[in-house]
């Protein structure tokens, strides 16, 4: 298998070129060449993260993108939360979320974890 650290720019255009291919025509499952793009993948993905590292979204992003994509509205956040005037208060930003907020959405809505736990971020 010809696959080398990826450490450099060119290194990572080359790995890029390499996997390229696998996403036209998947290899099948337990043959070397899926072998080969799973290393690929993660010798990529390690790269990425090094560099361009993604932050989570901040708390109200995220409880605004889970409502967009379920259908759900502030009145439904309103009742997981237990308030309304809550709910309200923190989507426009005027108090963040507490610990058990931050679990109960987490729990129930699957926000992710990491992005509840953030400070909110002033809206621009």
């Amino acid at each position: 298998m010809d696959i080398r650290a990826i450490r450099t720019e060119a290194d990572y255009d080359w790995a890029l070129a390499e996997i390229a291919p696998y996403f036209e025509r998947e290899p099948a499952p337990g043959t070397p060449e899926a072998e080969r793009f799973d290393v690929l993948a993660a010798l990529i993905d390690r790269y990425e993260a090094a560099h361009w590292p993604i932050d989570p979204p901040d708390p109200v992003e995220a409880i605004r993108y889970r409502m967009e994509i379920t259908g759900l509205g502030q009145a439904d956040l309103a009742r997981l939360l237990g308030s309304r005037s809550r709910a309200s208060e923190i989507l426009a930003r005027k108090r963040g979320l507490t610990l058990e907020q931050a679990r109960i959405l987490h729990r129930e809505w699957h926000v992710p974890a990491e992005a509840l736990l953030q400070p909110p971020q002033p809206e621009t």
